[in-house]
C-alpha cells in the first residue's frame, strides 16, 4: 500500500465529490434565466452558459479517471507501470495547478480571492503527495 497515493487518492475523492455537487450547483446559477424559452437555444450569452456547463462536466470526468487510477495504485498491484502512471499524474495536476494560478493572474484576480479559490493548492497537495509516492 502506498499512503502518499492514498492520501492523494482520497484529497482526489474529496475534490470530486465538492466539484461534482457543490461545484455544478455554483455553475447552474450563470444561467441566463431570463432569456425565454424559445430564444434559449439561439441566444449567445446561453449557449456560452451551455458550454461552460458542458467543459464543467469534462473535469468531472478527469477528476473520477484521476480518483479512480490513484486508488488502484495505492491499494493493488494489477498496474505494472505504477510509478510512470504516477509520475504522469503528479505531472498533470501540477501542470493544473499552474494553469489555475496563470489564469487567476490573468484575470487580475484580487489575493483574497485566492483562498476563496483555492483548487490550485489541491492540484499542488496532490501533484506533491504523488511525486513523494512515485
Amino acid at each position: 500500500m502506498n499512503i502518499p497515493v492514498l492520501i492523494a487518492a482520497c484529497i482526489s475523492l474529496i475534490g470530486l465529490l465538492a466539484h461534482l455537487f457543490v461545484g455544478t450547483k455554483e455553475t447552474a446559477t450563470l444561467n441566463p434565466k431570463e432569456i425565454d424559452k424559445e430564444t434559449i437555444n439561439s441566444d449567445k450569452r446561453s449557449i456560452n452558459w451551455k458550454q461552460a456547463m458542458c467543459a464543467f462536466q469534462l473535469v468531472t470526468v478527469d477528476l473520477l479517471a484521476v480518483t479512480v487510477v490513484l486508488f488502484i495504485v495505492s491499494l493493488t498491484d494489477i498496474i505494472p507501470f505504477e510509478y510512470e502512471v504516477t509520475l504522469f499524474i503528479a505531472s498533470l495536476l501540477l501542470l493544473w495547478g499552474f494553469a489555475w494560478l496563470v489564469q487567476l493572474l490573468v484575470l487580475k484576480t484580487k489575493v483574497k480571492s485566492y483562498a476563496a479559490l483555492p483548487q490550485w493548492a489541491f492540484f499542488f497537495s496532490c501533484s506533491g503527495l504523488l511525486f513523494w509516492g512515485a
